[in-house]
């Protein structure tokens, strides 16, 4: 047996990679990892720096670990930074870190990979790995974010420990089409969706629905202006781009749901970027250069829920927080992050975060009110 760390991607056969992913996962097939790092969305640049784990044996790959020497809190989505903080004000370095997770994707997936005859013995080992490169490099702790619950429940039986957070998805109860969706819900809820998507419809927006086959190089650079626009009007960092779009289409070109609206003139103005595994569609980016009334959760749900119903697809993640999805049929679903420190003096100190953390998140989403009717 042989335990190895790359700092590419492309020095993992694709193949075998692919194999070990779980419900064809899109974000955790080796054609989207490899497009991040060929295109330099991760690097040092972006504090994301590749050290994947792999364990082969006889030549081939039977287990594996997406991980990441990180070097700022950005992309995560599981905020750490008071930890940061604390470790600063006390003369520490909390940077570098080491972070298993898909780098600007708060979705819940695999993190160990391995071939399912072997799982706990492999499972041990990349965790052990992992543990032991932050002890040798001194590196302030392994954070494992949006693992699927039974590595995160194998993970916390290892004493890491539990964050929580909440989310909002959908879930197919074997709708057969849109408006079969719209009568679970309440009578108020049912009435604002229809007058939501009526707005669209009266501002004579087209809306299209794309795969990697069909999109044009043209789609791609105005998905891409539009995805610059929406970090542009928040100040943040757009950290993909038009090469690692493009690339994804044509390597996961059934993977991609691509929404874009035409105005009435012909003129491409918003779009939805989303992708599929087998089993669920996962919302990801949106941008719009002209402000459309009711066009974002029109692009951004309504054609994903639709899209669920006629294909099948059992659940529909749309991204991090927004409460405001309750309203259009999504419910709040808990989901966690596991995390081991590297002899914090603050140990302590987090633990009784992480609690509060916990039951905050508990009482939050005990106070949020179904939009479904009662049974």
């Amino acid at each position: 047996m042989q335990i190895l760390f790359h700092r590419q991607i492309n020095e993992i056969a694709e193949s075998q990679w692919n194999a070990l992913v779980v419900d064809n996962n899109p974000f955790l097939r080796h054609e989207f990892l490899d497009a991040l790092e060929t295109h330099h969305c991760v690097s040092e640049k972006f504090g994301w720096i590749p050290c994947h784990i792999a364990i082969y044996e006889d030549q081939a790959l039977i287990g594996a670990m997406p991980l990441y020497e990180k070097h700022n809190s950005y992309g995560e989505f599981v905020f750490d930074h008071t930890w940061a903080d604390a470790y600063h004000r006390n003369g520490l370095q909390y940077f570098p870190k080491l972070v298993s997770a898909i780098p600007y994707t708060p979705a819940t997936g695999q993190r160990l990979l391995a071939i399912k005859e072997r799982q706990q013995e492999i499972f041990t080992l990349l965790l052990k790995t992992a543990l032991q490169l932050c002890e040798q490099k001194g590196y302030s702790g392994f954070h494992c974010l949006f693992p699927e619950s039974k590595q995160q429940i194998w993970l916390a039986q290892q004493n890491l420990l539990t964050r929580h957070d909440c989310q909002f998805h959908w879930h197919n109860h074997n709708y057969r089409d849109f408006e079969h969706f719209l009568s679970a819900l309440t009578a108020k809820k049912r009435k604002n969706i229809r007058q939501e998507r009526r707005r669209v419809e009266q501002a004579k927006i087209t809306l299209r629905r794309l795969n990697g086959h069909t999109a044009t190089e043209k789609d791609w650079q105005d998905f891409t202006r539009f995805y610059n626009q929406t970090f542009a009007e928040k100040n943040g960092i757009a950290t993909l781009n038009y090469g690692f779009f493009h690339q994804v289409a044509k390597k996961l070109p059934k993977q991609i749901l691509l929404v874009l609206a035409d105005t009435k003139a012909g003129e491409c103005i918003a779009g939805s970027l989303m992708f599929i595994s087998d089993t669920t569609l996962y919302g990801r980016h949106w941008g719009a250069i002209q402000s459309i009334d009711k066009l974002h959760f029109e692009a951004c749900y309504y054609q994903g829920i639709e899209y669920c119903i006629q294909q099948g697809l059992q659940h529909f993640e749309p991204g991090a927080q927004g409460e405001h999805k309750i309203a259009r049929g999504f419910l709040p679903t808990l989901t966690k992050s596991s995390h081991w420190l590297n002899n914090s003096p603050f140990q302590i100190a987090i633990e009784q975060v992480i609690q509060y953390e916990k039951n905050a998140v508990q009482d939050y989403m005990q106070h949020l009110k179904s939009p479904y009717k009662e049974p």
